[in-house]
């Protein structure tokens, strides 16, 4: 399955190399589609197993048991993740505003986990159907890993965009930023010194490797037999994303009151 990738009509050709623009380009388009079909996003999410098999094996085991090896990959593919500002969530979510907003982005990206939880179980189910295929496994629960830590973290930088805590600067401090804000599970006050910057200190760096392995390790559960395991990690990963959701928004709510008011025409998108 991830050594014939071919795309299809509207899909991105991937990069070729030593894989990690073809990386980026897959996680963006895993994370991007709301509406995409079951059976597209295993075909995506193989070939992310596959390229992540290929960097597993460079980096070796002692790497990825740190969980280093995962938030680096997050941390580069955070620039990736396309992130839709106030008017492009407005627009997509027919002129709903405010708490209803939240809602919405928050519901689409519990879907998109439960989605990428049932699809990784899918394929668990045909490797446990093929033992050879069983090696993949590692790879495989590293790619729904690395799937729903950016959907959350997509997530979390548009309910940046609802509560009007705008987030300046380049897209890798952007994306520095908001992985932080997913590692912690708070939300990034920008008037706290140090909080925009690409580079990650000592602290969110050990915070985001003890997340990333959470996560890894609740992904264990699509290995179930048959499609047990497809039906464990939907629900763990939309129950999930629901609770990183309530603890981010609270967060928000308190960080967008103390934020000077904004002048001219541009008030404040959110009143809490």
């Amino acid at each position: 399955m991830t050594g014939d990738y071919e795309p299809r009509h509207g899909e991105v050709e991937p990069a070729r190399g030593d894989g990690s623009a073809e990386l980026g380009e897959l996680i963006g388009r895993l994370t991007s589609d709301e509406d995409m079909d079951r059976e597209t996003r295993g075909r995506l999410l193989g070939r992310l197993a596959g390229l992540l098999g290929q960097s597993a094996r460079r980096v070796g085991a002692a790497g990825v048991a740190r969980g280093r090896w995962l938030a680096d990959l997050l941390v580069a593919a955070a620039p990736h993740i396309p992130i839709r500002d106030l008017e492009t969530l407005q627009a997509h979510h027919h002129g709903v505003m405010g708490e209803e907003l939240a809602d919405r982005v928050v519901k689409a990206a519990g879907n998109a986990t439960t989605a990428v939880g049932a699809a990784g179980g899918a394929l668990a189910a045909v490797e446990f159907a093929a033992p050879p295929l069983l090696l993949t496994a590692p790879a495989q629960l590293a790619a729904e890993t690395l799937v729903v830590a950016a959907i959350e973290v997509k997530m979390i930088a548009e309910l940046h965009e609802v509560y009007g805590v705008s987030v300046q600067g380049s897209g890798t401090a952007r994306g520095a930023a908001f992985v932080t804000s997913w590692a912690r599970q708070r939300g990034v006050n920008p008037l706290e010194g140090g909080s925009l910057t690409s580079a990650l200190g000592t602290a969110a760096k050990s915070a985001l490797r003890k997340r990333m392995l959470r996560v890894f390790g609740r992904s264990l559960s699509t290995m179930g037999p048959l499609l047990t395991g497809a039906a464990a990690g939907a629900a763990l990963n939309r129950s999930a994303t629901k609770a990183l959701a309530l603890k981010v928004r609270a967060d928000l709510r308190e960080i967008a009151g103390s934020l000077p008011p904004l002048t001219g025409d541009q008030p404040r998108r959110l009143n809490p």
